[in-house]
């Protein structure tokens, strides 16, 4: 394995590219949930509907469950007998693989190589929410490593796998507030955050290191205290050309004018094929999800990582799925539009390929959510 240095080429150059989330995989990498300042009641429920969601992918494509070292013998004993489920020893600072880990680009003739991303815990010393993120930072080698792929590293490039959805065909959704905040390149590149010249810049480097012609860009995201807005609870791509945007009809909804603004964005752009994006709208839970001052009392108090408060409502979005081999492992909160974001997502899949091809399934994540993330965040596939 080697490493690809900016200076020596990109995926782009060498005519490599980011699949969709749609096409095969080969396997999907976890991370184990183990921060005590992070999750509630010492991490234990937040195992436990992990390893449910692994189980549940695990219907579908061979998971990696990547765990630190006092967590091994008991992550083994979880998953044991599991045949599709692997257990490693990997030393990480927190659970989000989707934006710690390499970000997998392929080439016509098969071939898989890793990106490498800088990482600085979403924001770094501006904004960021924990510190210190250096193992983390390790993350994207080893899987490139242990996939025994070849890894490409940008030399400042700031970027979190939630932060971008591509179509496979040219075209990458992101979103303003993420890339162009202060805390991610600006903080690196000497650009000015939220300038043309760092979209500019953040836009080549889209271009060179997934392999797309053309950035659709979402002004905003709905969670801009975690991630600065991630894109993957916002919405998703079910094939090249159709897209899938979070939705409410409720004004008093939190992320009401998000989802609003959103879909308007989406519902006029153009990909890099030239063809005007069919947008689908799938609801948003019936009600915004808060923890419990129970649960945030259990969280171990820690100057350097967000602290979690009962009052402030949680990024629960169906749109945070992760599309694996023919399986869409979709949010569940207990909410009364859990059934209904299921059924809306099945019927888009369906519309898509025809009925049967894919099939949607609803998973718990509720302890992910307090977590500060959700299934697509704590996934991140490897194409076959």
């Amino acid at each position: 394995m080697k490493t690809i240095a900016e200076s020596m080429s990109t995926p782009a150059a060498d005519g490599y590219a980011m699949p969709g989330e749609f096409e095969p995989q080969e396997r999907v990498w976890m991370l184990w949930p183990h921060r005590t300042d992070t999750w509630s009641f010492g991490a234990k429920p937040a195992q436990k509907q992990y390893a449910a969601i692994a189980r549940a992918i695990a219907e579908f494509t061979p998971v990696v469950v990547c765990v630190n070292e006092s967590d091994y013998r008991g992550a083994v004993a979880v998953f044991d007998g599991e045949e599709n489920i692997q257990v490693i020893e990997m030393t990480s600072d927190d659970a989000w693989i989707r934006d710690t880990g390499a970000t997998f680009v392929k080439h016509p003739d098969g071939d898989v190589r890793a990106v490498h991303w800088h990482f600085n815990a979403y924001g770094g010393f501006v904004d960021g929410l924990y510190f210190p993120w250096d193992k983390d930072e390790e993350i994207a080698l080893k899987m490139a490593e242990l996939a025994n792929v070849d890894r490409y590293r940008p030399d400042e490039f700031i970027l979190e796998g939630g932060s971008i959805h591509v179509d496979g065909e040219g075209t990458v959704i992101t979103t303003d507030m993420c890339l162009l905040s202060e805390g991610r390149s600006a903080s690196v590149c000497g650009l000015a955050p939220w300038s043309d010249e760092l979209r500019a810049y953040c836009e080549d480097k889209l271009k060179s290191y997934l392999g797309v012609e053309k950035v659709i860009w979402v002004k905003d995201g709905i969670d801009p205290e975690e991630t600065n807005g991630h894109i993957d609870d916002v919405a998703q791509y079910v094939a090249p050309g159709k897209v899938l945007c979070i939705w409410t009809d409720d004004p008093d909804y939190p992320f009401y004018r998000e989802c609003r603004e959103a879909y308007e964005t989406l519902s006029a752009a153009v990909d890099a094929k030239g063809r005007k994006l069919e947008v689908t709208k799938i609801c948003m839970p019936k009600k915004p999800l808060f923890m419990t001052q129970e649960a945030c009392d259990t969280i171990d108090v820690d100057e350097n990582a967000e602290p979690r408060v009962p009052d402030e409502p949680l990024i629960a979005s169906y749109m945070n799925f992760l599309i694996s081999n023919k399986g869409v492992l979709v949010p569940q909160y207990g909410d009364e539009n859990d059934e209904l974001a299921v059924r809306q997502i099945q019927e888009a899949f369906d519309a898509a390929y025809g009925e049967g091809v894919y099939r949607a399934v609803g998973v718990k994540s509720e302890q992910v959510v307090f977590g500060g993330g959700n299934i697509h965040c704590i996934t991140q596939q490897q194409p076959a």
